[in-house]
């Protein structure tokens, strides 16, 4: 019964929707020129009229949220408006019209909110894209992109999704959290923030390791905070997502090819350029590809204090990783040498991981210290299960 009830909301949604902006084309009115404020008005007018037209009966309240319902439609990403507005929400995914999910504190759960069928997921991923100049059709039916507030989208659909669109969102926010507030939470003890600290200050190069969604930008940010304020930072990222609270920092992004398929840059371009640049660190968002050659080497000659993120389950599984990174790039040197320009570069790895209930924490922090017999002979600085038992 629910869902029948559903099912007629939202054709009536529907249905209002397109009235609204018959009503907007005949007035003239622009959205992207018009105020919130007066296209509430005007939202708010003519829902009204809809309803009397056509004899729906509503209740005062029912009618107030399909006004709110058909604002956001009319001028934000529909369903999804009060999903990004909410600050408690990290994650959003849609998985088709009728199956949205959220994360929050860690923790997936379905969302009340739905679409009406699958033009309407496509008209709204295409909303998000087009100030972007960014385009999603059959013949480029996937695409990742960032919202003006820093948000990463990811959106692919058919043929390539098989249950129709999907949208994933991770939201961007700008509180980011402090220590302390790790420290209250169980993410770390001091005694790992003061490992951590030296770490920083005493430019070793570092790996933040951890699986997807296990706070690896957050403890970037975090630990970014503890270089000296006289250096200089450069930041490389896909989508600029560090908050650095530093005097001298300077901000690369990279970019994707354009509709034509060109005028693409890579990470691994920006991190050459940077060394032109005259940094004293340079902090790449995350190692995915052949940028890995040129940190590693930019970390051997001269770039201490550098640092990056990687995806991996483990410290070994880190290095193992980036080995395999380097062999699919067309690094051609021995498994000897390979793990020297590894172990000489990288000093610590902080790896991360996230427990059943969605907290995240610091699972180990460990010293590579090379040795003739062991490339990878790690010394263990901190480990969770010896401060949690």
């Amino acid at each position: 019964m629910a869902g029948r009830i559903d099912t007629e909301y939202q054709q009536l949604k529907d249905r209002a929707h397109r009235w609204v902006v018959e009503r907007l084309d005949e007035e003239g009115i622009e959205v992207g020129n018009a105020g919130r404020d007066q296209l509430a008005d005007f939202v708010r007018t003519a829902v009204g009229q809809f309803i009397a037209l056509n004899r729906v009966p509503l209740s005062t309240q029912d009618l107030n949220q399909l006004s709110r319902d058909t604002l956001d439609e009319v001028t934000g990403y529909g369903p999804l408006e009060p999903l990004l507005a909410d600050p408690e929400i990290n994650d959003i995914l849609v998985n088709g019209p009728e199956s949205v999910f959220i994360e929050v504190a860690g923790v997936l759960q379905k969302a009340q909110a739905r679409f009406i069928d699958d033009s309407h997921v496509v008209r709204v991923i295409r909303r998000m894209l087009a100030p972007l100049g960014r385009r999603l059709d059959e013949s480029s039916p996937m695409v990742d992109a960032r919202l003006p507030d820093g948000s990463r989208v990811n959106a692919i659909i058919p043929p390539l999704a098989l249950d129709g669109p999907s949208i994933s969102i991770r939201k961007f926010t700008g509180n980011h959290l402090t220590a302390q507030e790790l420290i209250r939470s169980g993410s770390m003890t001091e005694a790992c923030l003061d490992i951590l600290i030296k770490t920083v200050e005493s430019r070793r190069n570092v790996i933040v390791s951890g699986g997807t969604g296990t706070g690896k930008t957050t403890m970037l940010n975090l630990i970014s905070q503890y270089i000296p304020r006289q250096e200089r930072i450069l930041t490389i990222e896909d989508s600029a997502e560090l908050v650095l609270n530093h005097p001298h920092v300077v901000r690369l992004e990279t970019r994707p090819a354009n509709t034509e398929g060109k005028g693409r840059i890579s990470a691994r371009e920006l991190v050459v350029n940077s060394l032109r640049m005259r940094p004293d660190r340079i902090i790449l968002g995350e190692v995915r590809s052949n940028e890995i050659i040129e940190l590693l080497q930019a970390m051997n000659t001269g770039h201490e204090g550098s640092m990056s993120t990687i995806h991996a389950n483990s410290t070994r599984d880190a290095l193992v990783r980036i080995e395999t990174l380097l062999a699919v790039s067309g690094y051609e040197a021995s498994e000897k040498a390979i793990a020297r320009l590894i172990g000489s570069a990288l000093d610590v790895i902080i790896q991360l991981e996230r427990l059943p209930d969605g907290r995240r924490r610091v699972s180990e922090v460990v010293a590579l210290n090379p040795s003739d017999d062991d490339q990878y002979h790690m010394d263990y600085l901190y480990r969770s299960h010896d401060e949690h038992g």
